[in-house]
């Protein structure tokens, strides 16, 4: 369960960089309730579960360099950057460098897993 959810967040985030630069390229503005709000909704229920689950983790296996810390971090940045993906007037080197934080994040976090799946 905590690996596939951090392989949807991971490949979220690579999606919120791709609507941004497509909303740009086709200066569209998004309906909030229609597109933005229903999208942003379903990803902050599954940012709160893998939250959840993670620091579950956490205090169980006690990971060396994985803290709750980065985790509270990373669902903040996605929170935010989903809902700012939508909009072409977003700082384009911010929403990039959230983007790259919360995946550098969560790509540790699945090698991490991997590496404790095969420990195992």
């Amino acid at each position: 369960m905590l690996q596939t959810l951090t392989d949807e967040l991971l490949d979220e985030c690579k999606e919120c960089w791709q609507r941004f630069l497509k909303m740009r390229e086709t200066d569209t503005s998004p309906d909030f309730f229609i597109d933005v709000k229903p999208h942003a909704d379903l990803y902050h229920q599954k940012l709160i579960t893998w939250q959840k689950e993670i620091e579950t983790w956490i205090d169980q296996e006690k990971p060396k360099y994985m803290h709750k810390t980065q985790i509270r971090n990373a669902v903040d940045a996605m929170d935010q950057f989903v809902v700012q993906s939508f909009y072409q007037k977003t700082s384009k080197k911010r929403l990039y460098q959230s983007i790259q934080s919360v995946t550098y994040t969560l790509e540790s976090l699945q090698r991490i897993l991997q590496k404790d799946d095969l420990d195992d």
